[in-house]
């Protein structure tokens, strides 16, 4: 009797540990997930790391809160470009809590923190927007639009973080699109004229300059000749004269030497020829 008595306190003393555990301690998976402990509504603990913990029943309260990346589609809205014109902007952003504290203690829910994520996000557009003209944007030269956001975009003291902010549509108002598209044509046209008339002009100047080149290369090439054939005649002469001056062989010697050389260009084309008595021929051929 006495040991059944005994096992039946043992077994409820079990129970109402079992009872006061359950009712004392909580368990939860942190995966992205912190856990804020509040007694009598302040907030006196976080938890980050996966286990069970244990909190004071009808003292203390918990609240789990995801902090894993978020997505905050941003509300289409008008912008000024530096050239004064309208655009219309749609983004979204990526952001995460990464100072818990912080984050509930600034803005304790997720609309709050959207809230403020808009207005620092729309803040940033229109700052980087306002330093863009209006054909940069539509031709895409400003490709880094997105990420020159970014790094205006600032919400460390509110315990999140932007971490990616992407421009999905940077329009123009309907009711200009076709003259700011035709003026653009136009002036991308006047642009081709003036590459194509330029590069006219230097076609031309390279001629000119290489027309002008041909024809003093031509020129010095013409003096240079002229000026071998005038050395060679002197030198012709300076030998006949040589040869007539000095003694009778030679000048002998240099008749008869002419006379063979008008000999040989003469009966090249064959024929019947008279030859005067006075020609240097017919001296050659009756000394023969």
């Amino acid at each position: 009797m006495k040991n059944k008595l005994k096992r039946s306190i043992i077994s409820a003393i079990i129970a109402i540990v079992a009872v006061l555990t359950f009712a004392f301690s909580f368990n939860y998976n942190v995966k992205d997930r912190e856990v804020l402990v509040f007694q009598f509504g302040k907030l006196v603990n976080v938890h980050s790391d996966e286990g069970v913990y244990f909190k004071i029943p009808y003292i203390q309260t918990v609240k789990s809160i995801f902090v894993g990346e978020r997505i905050y589609d941003i509300p289409r809205t008008n912008v000024t470009t530096s050239d004064k014109k309208t655009m219309i902007c749609d983004a979204y952003a990526t952001w995460k809590i990464t100072d818990i504290k912080k984050y509930y203690s600034k803005l304790s829910s997720v609309e709050a923190a959207q809230d403020r994520l808009n207005a620092a996000v729309y803040s940033s557009i229109k700052n980087v927007i306002s330093s863009t003209s209006q054909d940069e944007v539509i031709s895409g030269k400003d490709g880094s639009l997105g990420a020159n956001i970014l790094k205006k975009t600032n919400l460390d003291s509110y315990g999140i973080s932007v971490t990616n902010i992407e421009i999905k549509v940077l329009d123009l108002p309907d009711d200009n699109k076709e003259s700011v598209y035709k003026r653009m044509i136009s002036e991308r046209q006047a642009i081709a004229a003036k590459y194509t008339a330029d590069g006219e002009k230097t076609a031309n100047t390279i001629k000119s300059e290489t027309d002008a080149n041909v024809r003093t290369i031509k020129s010095n090439a013409e003096a240079e000749a002229a000026d071998v054939i005038a050395n060679g005649e002197t030198q012709y002469y300076q030998i006949l004269a040589d040869a007539y001056s000095k003694s009778e062989d030679k000048t002998e010697f240099y008749k008869y030497w002419s006379g063979l050389e008008a000999l040989k260009d003469t009966l090249k084309n064959g024929g019947t020829y008279v030859i005067d008595k006075s020609s240097p021929l017919y001296e050659v051929l009756i000394n023969k």
